[in-house]
């Protein structure tokens, strides 16, 4: 069973969906809004907690939700690496792609971070490009700043 809720952050607003007792997305602002029941669960108001601390500046344990991330074996593999990115750091989509593979490339790593269902729990808006600079994000580049400002990273070009 899916469920929903709606969580205003200091980013702006985000749709949260759970099946059964897993996050399963966080709909950025811009995104289409995902159709499910409203209702509440344990892992919404986890989630929410831990969205109140993160905004609040803390740095929560991203290990304390369920998650359950649907997407093929590479996209897989690559969430785990964005998971080990630590709060207030960031790493290359050429690093990351060198990470799985010496031949792979930034642009494969670039379309599978992309397609991240759990912006900000998986830290997604710590990739940057190549030499530093600050690429595409899906809730959009002040979105990104945003939350890379929060964390203390202003490092990108």
């Amino acid at each position: 069973m899916y469920s929903t809720c709606e969580y205003d952050s200091p980013a702006g607003r985000l749709q949260l969906i759970a099946e059964d007792d897993h996050l399963t997305q966080i709909v950025l602002p811009g995104d289409t809004p995902v159709n499910c029941t409203s209702g509440e669960s344990q892992v919404l108001a986890d989630t929410c907690n831990w969205l109140d601390a993160y905004f609040e500046g803390k740095q929560p344990d991203p290990a304390r939700i369920p998650l359950r991330m649907y997407g093929t074996t590479f996209q897989q593999e690559v969430w785990k690496i964005l998971q080990r990115i630590p709060y207030g750091m960031t790493r290359t989509y050429g690093e990351i792609a060198k990470e799985i593979s010496p031949r792979m490339s930034a642009q494969a790593v670039g379309n599978a971070v992309g397609r991240n269902p759990l912006p900000i729990i998986v830290p997604c808006h710590r990739v940057l490009g190549k030499d530093g600079r600050l690429t595409g994000y899906r809730g959009g580049l002040e979105m990104k700043k945003y939350l890379l400002k929060m964390e203390g990273i202003t490092c990108w070009k």
